[in-house]
């Protein structure tokens, strides 16, 4: 199985050990839900899915999208080698969920400060194995 570890500073401060996840979060602008859907493929986060309920302030869904249960929904298809997520006052805390449990970054993090970054990474069992936080 593979392993996402969350990272602030540096530091390994939670992992999950899953090869597929949901970030969530809502947009600081629109007030609107924003969920990305992503696997791990070959040490990379791939971003099998994203889905928002509305468009505007930049987050207009492309042409390929379609909507279904009230959000827009669509195939990006692309590949990362980590998310940098800042927390952010504005939007709240993002939610990560992993085979139906959803959690907040801040409690899994201990990030919840303005400003604060939280690096999601696909990680090695090893590593997350050595780490403190997991």
């Amino acid at each position: 199985m593979d392993v996402i570890c969350l990272v602030v500073a540096g530091v390994i401060r939670s992992t999950l050990p899953t090869s597929e996840f949901t970030l969530a979060w809502d947009h600081s602008v629109q007030k609107t839900r924003w969920e990305e859907r992503y696997r791990i493929d070959g040490g990379a986060l791939v971003l099998v899915e994203a889905r928002v309920q509305g468009s505007g302030a930049g987050m207009e869904p492309p042409p390929d999208a379609h909507h279904d249960h009230g959000m827009w929904t669509w195939q990006p298809n692309t590949r990362h080698t980590e998310l940098r997520l800042t927390q952010s006052s504005f939007a709240g805390d993002y939610t990560i969920c992993d085979g139906g449990h959803c959690t907040g970054m801040s409690e899994l993090t201990g990030a919840a400060d303005d400003g604060t970054i939280v690096t999601v990474r696909a990680c090695s069992r090893e590593t997350a194995a050595g780490s403190a936080g997991g």
